[in-house]
């Protein structure tokens, strides 16, 4: 008989995780680190479901039963060669037919099955639980261009929490933010990535997060986790314009040219129609100081008005000339300081 498990044991559970929706189904989300198992594809699934709506249960059950028997035997070799140690976790939206009739098929073939109790339903209300539990935010704010990420990463390397929120979105929050990453992911598999990295974090120690927009490119920051962000205290990385100019050159120097205009063109009532001009043709010449000094104007203007609007602690930190070691000691300083 099939395992069956509630989230948290789910997810600990050894054996790769299978998702038996459908493609579209997977794609819209799914529990991190999931492969597609679909037990039927798109088309039919929504020829089952239209069967179930206009003639009933045992029909649909059975046109199921006859797109599925075909595919029997390939279910079974494809996860045999996904589950080398013989285990697997399964789950479908709800926990119901479809994972239940593969647990069934892939104990039958001798494998060791966990199933997901209330499916990837289930899987969702914790991922809301999750993200609502309260913990300790410190911001990391600073305008564009002063390293923050890098920042971050070294405040993990010596052992402080972070979450990357940058990372799970695949955008770094501008019109550039997108150039040189992967896709976004939907709204719904950024929760979830989020969701994951959050519950992992432990509430007894501070945890640093880089202060963002509500929205990093088009996924929105799930606001669980958003509104302890904007009363979080914030310490604010302070760099001469100069380095700011040179990290950022460092950062999208080998990127492509054409890409970069887009991305400059993208804002250009922003930062108005000459100055997209002259940024483009710097562009064009290799020239990025030049842009970069341009496009710098308006994102530190929308820097200072948000940081204007909230109302909590902050702490400006000089950071010019320093290692990222030291960077990294000076921030640790004031946040004891402050005793978050």
């Amino acid at each position: 008989m099939p395992i069956a498990c509630d989230v948290p044991e789910f997810l600990a559970a050894p054996g790769i995780l299978l998702d038996t929706r459908s493609p579209a189904e997977f794609a819209a989300g799914h529990i991190p680190g999931a492969v597609s198992f679909p037990l039927f594809d798109n088309a039919e699934r929504a020829e089952v479901g239209t069967c179930y709506k206009q003639v009933g249960a045992e029909a649909a059950i059975e046109l199921g039963l006859e797109r599925v028997a075909p595919k029997m035997v390939k279910f079974v070799q494809q996860a045999k060669q996904l589950a080398g140690d013989r285990q697997v976790r399964l789950h479908c939206w709800r926990g119901g037919m479809r994972s239940s009739s593969m647990a069934w098929l892939l104990e039958t073939a001798g494998l060791k099955v966990a199933l997901l109790t209330g499916g990837y339903k289930a899987f969702r209300r914790w991922v809301r639980a999750s993200l609502a539990e309260p913990k300790p935010i410190i911001t990391l704010g600073g305008m564009t261009g002063t390293g923050k990420t890098e920042i971050l990463y070294g405040l993990a390397a010596v052992g402080e929490q972070i979450l990357d929120l940058e990372k799970y979105a695949h955008h770094r929050g501008s019109s550039y933010g997108a150039l040189g990453l992967p896709p976004q992911p939907s709204q719904e598999q950024f929760e979830n990535e989020v969701a994951i990295a959050w519950r992992q974090l432990e509430a007894s120690r501070r945890i640093w997060i880089e202060a963002e927009s509500r929205r990093i490119g088009l996924c929105r920051v799930p606001d669980e986790i958003f509104q302890p962000m904007l009363s979080a205290p914030i310490l604010q990385i302070d760099r001469s314009r100069a380095e700011r100019i040179a990290i950022l050159v460092k950062d999208y120097g080998k990127l492509d040219r054409q890409e970069l205009i887009t991305a400059t063109t993208r804002i250009s009532k922003r930062i108005g129609g000459q100055n997209e001009k002259v940024a483009v043709e710097a562009i064009q010449q290799g020239d990025l100081e030049t842009a970069i000094a341009i496009v710098l104007d308006y994102y530190d203007k929308t820097y200072l008005y948000d940081l204007q609007r909230r109302n909590v602690s902050l702490q400006t930190v000089d950071v010019n000339r320093l290692t990222i070691d030291a960077i990294v000691d000076k921030l640790i300083d004031h946040a004891n300081q402050l005793k978050v």
